[in-house]
């Protein structure tokens, strides 16, 4: 029977991951693995995760199943955060379960939609690879748009075609801020215009909340998707607490369904509970709890606040260092000082790449993509040498 099996090419972040390991070069840069990194090249366990996961340890009693829909009180700690204080619930309209990361949020989104007779996604490209591969594995067909544009900002015409154009089974696929892998992220008039479209055309959104709180808080990052509900009668949300809780191994993510009355969130969920089910059983309880324990506590709050502030704000710099450096042979960098979050593109040649891996000792993605995080004061001018005399 495995000779009917076709061999899959490697994934190439995880060789990427390989090469730098075995090279010597003191002096080697990593900006592959999407991970947060201090000045000092750590990705270290947030301080308020530590004291949640020690309250965890003295007042759990039990590690027994909870269900297919999580821990709801984690579900719910998070509801004000990404859908606003007021009434998180928008009158009882949003309810959500716990899934495995994000990633298994965004599965659960394209299987409900699917389920719900969704049959082509429109998305913007470049994307995270794993929504192709995800669209792929259900069968559903993707239909692509440009989301950049040569001057380093958003493809507004591209997106609003997508979303006017799309058929009664279709859906379009968003990112909610700190777009993965272009940084590139939709202005407050552009997600008005995107949520106006919305709201004339039916069609239907399916958002990828993946790094809320990185780009310029945790309320800025969500005011787009926000004003994108607030006009639509239905919506699909994937959220990750990967990146804004350092939590990436423990995968804790949340999917959430906006219905235009909330009779239907019964059976809604009821396909939803079935979809995951099938795929995981029930998601790991650990990380989904000590953000709950965190997100019910003042003091664990604040402190997990002022750990994502920090985390901005050296990404900021970063991203302003860049930007003041003009440019780095043909290589235009300013556009990277307006854009957000972990990630940027560089407009270099797969050739290129591999001349800066190969001489320099610069991992990064075939793609170009760069992990802003990656850079330090320290590496920095040899970062932006090497791509002058690569790039010239």
């Amino acid at each position: 029977m495995l000779d009917r099996l076709s061999p899959q090419a490697p994934d190439a972040l995880l060789a990427l991951i390989r090469l730098h390991a075995a090279d010597p070069r003191a002096d080697k840069i990593d900006l592959g693995v999407g991970v947060y990194r201090t000045e000092d090249g750590a990705t270290p366990v947030f301080a308020a995760i530590k004291a949640a996961e020690q309250a965890l340890v003295d007042s759990q009693e039990s590690k027994s199943y909870l269900g297919p829909e999580g821990d709801m009180g984690f579900v719910a700690a998070l509801m004000p955060y990404i859908f606003g204080a007021g009434d998180p619930t928008m009158g009882g309209r949003i309810q959500g379960m716990q899934t495995p990361g994000g990633t298994g949020a965004v599965r659960l989104a394209l299987g409900l939609a699917q389920k719900a007779g969704v049959k082509r996604v429109h998305m913007g490209v470049p994307s995270w690879p794993n929504h192709a591969q995800i669209l792929a594995d259900l069968g559903m067909e993707l239909a692509p748009f440009d989301h950049a544009q040569a001057d380093g900002t958003a493809n507004l015409d591209a997106v609003l075609a997508a979303i006017n154009g799309a058929a009664s089974d279709e859906a379009v696929l968003l990112h909610a801020c700190c777009h993965n892998p272009t940084g590139i992220d939709y202005t407050a008039e552009q997600w008005s215009a995107i949520a106006e479209a919305f709201a004339a055309s039916g069609t239907f959104p399916i958002i990828d909340a993946a790094y809320q709180g990185l780009g310029h808080g945790m309320e800025e990052d969500a005011a787009g998707m926000r004003a994108l509900l607030a006009k639509v009668p239905e919506a699909f949300v994937a959220y990750s607490c990967d990146k804004n809780f350092g939590q990436y191994r423990d995968r804790v993510g949340a999917f959430y369904v906006m219905a235009a009355e909330a009779g239907a969130l019964d059976t809604a969920f009821s396909n939803a509970n079935a979809l995951a089910r099938a795929a995981w059983s029930m998601p790991p309880d650990h990380g989904g709890a000590a953000v709950r324990i965190i997100l019910r506590d003042d003091q664990m709050t604040a402190q997990w606040l002022a750990e994502l502030d920090t985390m901005r704000a050296r990404m900021r710099q970063v991203r302003d260092a860049l930007a003041a450096a003009g440019s780095a042979g043909r290589v235009d960098l300013t556009p990277l000082g307006h854009q957000n979050g972990l990630f940027s593109m560089l407009p270099i040649t797969k050739e290129e790449v591999a001349t800066l891996r190969e001489e320099h000792g610069i991992y990064m993605a075939a793609s170009g993509r760069i992990n802003i995080a990656g850079l330090t004061p320290g590496n920095l001018p040899k970062f932006i040498a090497a791509l002058a005399a690569v790039a010239g």
